[in-house]
């Protein structure tokens, strides 16, 4: 085995294949062009809400049935999965995830892990309507921001993020879903997330579907960029002095590649509406290639 990079993947989709696990192999893809993948799944939606003493001695405890009696059999339990994803084996690893709210214990417990980075997925659960679960995985994202662990949150991730550090969100009245170009700001401009696979003139647009907006930001997130429908659609974390922190929030998905979208509507996942809205091209994977280079140029790795 050469360079490994051990990815946590807040995996809160689980229920819907394609876009849920389907999704979480399109993130760890670009990845495996200069790196072998190890990849950590936590299911806080799933676990038992009581803090698990088996964590008190090792971090690393895997996910049993039984540690999760909200799991949704749309989906079968599996604890281990190895996926061949561009000819390589990768291990997908459910472990258990400590239900507190207490920052150095939480702190400790993603130290501990030795992750390189954390991301957090769509979900169809709602920022807006709060539930127990969410506190400590609100945490945990804000903890791996200001760590500096690179850190991405997807739809419901980047709402919770935004949450995280005392962002706004808000429920609107219907769902969009649909491909919109999103609209720079100076500092997303000079984002590498977002803008290093632009040429001078390119757009950049990218696939929603979503019903909550974060609607407002406090001075440790910097808004990327906005779109017609959604204002705060693009942030990156700073560190409170006006520093970027490699840590962003996206509120479009960039994992949903075109052969998922049609397997999706196939299984009955999507309506037709939207899977005619998702018809046409976005920045998807090439906003998660931008990701995994930086991931493996802040672990001082070669990039993709």
């Amino acid at each position: 085995m050469g360079v490994l990079t051990r990815i946590l993947i807040l995996d809160l989709l689980v229920e819907r294949a394609e876009f849920g696990h389907g999704g979480n192999q399109e993130v760890v893809r670009p990845f495996l062009k200069s790196s072998d993948v190890e990849v950590l799944l936590i299911t806080p939606q799933m676990q038992s809400p009581i803090y698990n003493k088996k964590l008190n001695s090792n971090p690393d405890i895997i996910l049993t049935k039984e540690d999760a009696p909200n799991w949704d059999d749309e989906f079968p339990f599996w604890s281990l999965l190895e996926v061949e994803l561009e000819y390589k084996k990768v291990p997908f690893r459910r472990i258990i995830m400590p239900m507190i709210t207490d920052y150095l214990k939480m702190k400790c417990w993603l130290e501990d892990l030795n992750i390189d980075a954390v991301i957090c997925s769509g979900s169809r659960r709602n920022v807006s309507i709060w539930e127990e679960w969410m506190a400590p995985s609100a945490l945990l994202m804000q903890i791996s921001s200001n760590s500096g662990i690179p850190t991405l949150g997807i739809c419901f991730g980047h709402q919770l993020l935004c949450h995280s550090f005392g962002g706004k969100v808000e429920r609107h009245d219907s769902l969009s879903s649909g491909i919109w170009e999103l609209e720079l700001t100076k500092i997303g401009k000079e984002d590498k997330l977002l803008s290093s696979h632009l040429m001078p003139k390119d757009n950049i647009s990218g696939l929603y579907t979503h019903q909550d907006h974060v609607m407002s930001v406090p001075f440790r997130l910097d808004i990327l960029a906005t779109t017609t429908h959604n204002k705060i659609t693009a942030v990156r974390v700073n560190d409170g002095q006006g520093n970027p922190l490699p840590a962003w929030g996206l509120q479009f998905h960039p994992e949903a590649a075109k052969n998922r979208i049609k397997r999706a509507y196939e299984w009955g996942h999507i309506s037709e509406d939207e899977f005619k809205s998702f018809k046409g091209e976005h920045d998807g994977a090439e906003i998660l290639s931008s990701f995994a280079n930086l991931v493996l140029k802040s672990h001082g790795r070669d990039g993709l």
